[in-house]
């Protein structure tokens, strides 16, 4: 444990903005295109910026040639922007995210230097390392974007309701207009809903009506936001506002959608695995929430982050990404009153947990029972050559220092969890994520590959696939094959299509080149 001790006292003697720099580095950029792209989300997102690149419509977007209503427009707008400079890979997809991602541990910085540049740092860190934040942050969506733009929005309506000036709750509404241009209404609501719970509870909801109608600041919401509200229903008409406000806004809450409902119960399962490794730290802030609810920025933190959980649970659709809205006030209070982490066990076992978890993802994976999709089981078939002995021997590493830490015990636990928490990080980003993607992904790209290689119309069918077109570097058009195209499909659905030649398989995987059979079919 000595050398880990004296290169935390290294670390800590750096300037506190060279710090954080590192901090951002190791969460969210080192080996940043190292995985493949995930589908469905981040190859919906990143084979709807490749077609609007293709296209050169800069209002509405596409995938596989279908219209596309699921976000609006300004994270391929920065993702185009990306790949524009960079080229069309991995990391300039994701870079936008990660960038985003730095911003929102930044704010949440700059914010959280009123109680000491330890207590900031820490904050930064908890949305750097916890699991669901750094995930995101390395996510080709929209969502690291977001939440940048909910945190800024939330932070300022606090330095308007403490000090009553106008800057902070204009730049509020900026932050709004921008966040209706990430994903929609939900970037209103969060901080709408934190300022009114507060104020009521002050009894001071004159204040909440004066800013939330201020006028000068729905004026620049409209600026930011209308022209391209306007721009793409004056393309798209009525399937716009049936499409994107109808279903996947009013719908995500009054229905489930895409097979992602849940309970109200739920997010007490996810809040948990969400601040990984800072689980334990959470349960022993919580057990002094009477106390910090007498301060009146601890009890708008907590009311922010109260409103996101219960209005989410009463959502009929419940994705876990979901819950970081509300990650930033509660990284604040975390790092605020780390010190309530008196236990090496609560500090230490959640770590642990999740690694034994890791190591034995294989064999937990195979115990699944009942029915599985092809997908599943393709996956099951391809474990033991992704997860070989690198990942094992790096996994029981990282369980070994987190165990002697918790027999060491010569610092505070809180002080012995940023440390796991980074080691934790460097093993998802280097070791976890590669290896997750070859699982999931390899034979996609792989199919890619094969695809590249002919001349002939290429489309997809009866699969999800959005990455296969980025990793064909053409746009892809989901349809039914015609006689001399290749498709990307599935075993068991050739026989609703023509005969084929099969070009490519992995598991239930086929491309296909129709209009001629094969024995290997």
């Amino acid at each position: 444990m000595a050398p880990l001790a004296s290169l935390g006292r290294q670390v800590a003697a750096l300037p506190v903005q060279v710090r954080i720099g590192l901090l951002a580095l190791l969460c969210f950029f080192i080996n940043l295109g190292g995985a493949p792209l995930f589908d469905v989300d981040e190859g919906a997102f990143s084979a709807a910026t490749m077609e609007m690149l293709a296209r050169g419509n800069y209002v509405m977007t596409y995938l596989g040639g279908l219209p596309r209503f699921d976000k609006p427009i300004l994270i391929y707008w920065l993702q185009a922007a990306s790949v524009s400079t960079f080229g069309l890979n991995e990391w300039a997809l994701r870079l936008p995210s990660a960038l985003a991602a730095t911003g929102w541990m930044l704010v949440t910085w700059q914010f959280a230097r009123r109680f000491g540049e330890t207590t900031a740092l820490y904050a930064a860190a908890i949305l750097g390392c916890g699991l669901g934040p750094m995930l995101i942050g390395r996510a080709a969506t929209t969502d690291a974007l977001l939440n940048l733009l909910i945190a800024a929005a939330l932070l300022d309506a606090w330095r308007h309701l403490e000090s009553g000036r106008r800057a902070p709750l204009l730049r509020m509404y900026a932050w709004i207009g921008f966040g209706l241009l990430a994903k929609g209404p939900i970037a209103a609501l969060v901080p709408l809903m934190a300022t009114f719970a507060w104020t009521v509870l002050a009894r001071e909801w004159r204040r909440f009506l004066r800013a939330a109608f201020e006028p000068l600041g729905w004026l620049l919401v409209l600026a930011i936001a209308a022209p391209w509200y306007i721009a793409i229903y004056l393309d798209q008409g009525q399937a716009f506002v049936d499409g994107f406000i109808m279903k996947h806004n009013v719908s995500r809450f009054s229905a489930t959608m895409l097979g992602h409902g849940g309970s109200p119960f739920y997010y007490f399962v996810v809040l948990p695995l969400t601040l990984l490794p800072f689980t334990g730290l959470l349960f022993a802030v919580l057990r002094g929430v009477r106390g910090q609810w007498r301060d009146p920025l601890d009890r708008y933190l907590w009311l922010a982050f109260f409103c996101v959980f219960v209005f989410f649970s009463l959502s009929a659709t419940q994705l876990p990404h979901y819950l970081l809205y509300g990650a930033t006030p509660l990284a604040i209070l975390l790092a605020r009153h780390r010190q309530l982490l008196l236990s090496g066990w609560l500090a230490y076992a959640p770590a642990l947990l999740l690694g034994l978890l890791l190591l034995f993802l294989p064999e937990l994976a195979g115990l699944k029972g009942g029915h599985v999709n092809a997908q599943f089981s393709d996956m099951l078939a391809r474990t033991a050559t992704v997860f070989g002995t690198g990942y094992r021997v790096a996994i029981i590493a990282f369980l070994g220092v987190t165990a002697a830490m918790w027999l060491w015990q010569r610092q505070p636990p809180a002080s012995g969890l940023m440390i796991v928490a980074l080691m934790q990080a460097l093993l998802l980003a280097t070791v976890v994520l590669p290896a997750a993607g070859q699982w999931q992904q390899g034979p996609v790209v792989d199919a890619a590959a094969e695809a590249r290689k002919h001349t002939e119309t290429v489309v997809t069918w009866g699969v999800n696939y959005p990455s296969f077109a980025i990793y064909r570097a053409e746009v892809t058009p989901v349809r039914p094959p015609l006689s001399g195209e290749i498709a990307l499909t599935r075993a068991d659905r050739l026989a609703e299509l023509p005969p084929a030649e099969i070009l490519f398989r992995s598991g239930s995987l086929v491309l296909a080149r129709f209009g001629q059979r094969s024995d290997d079919r």
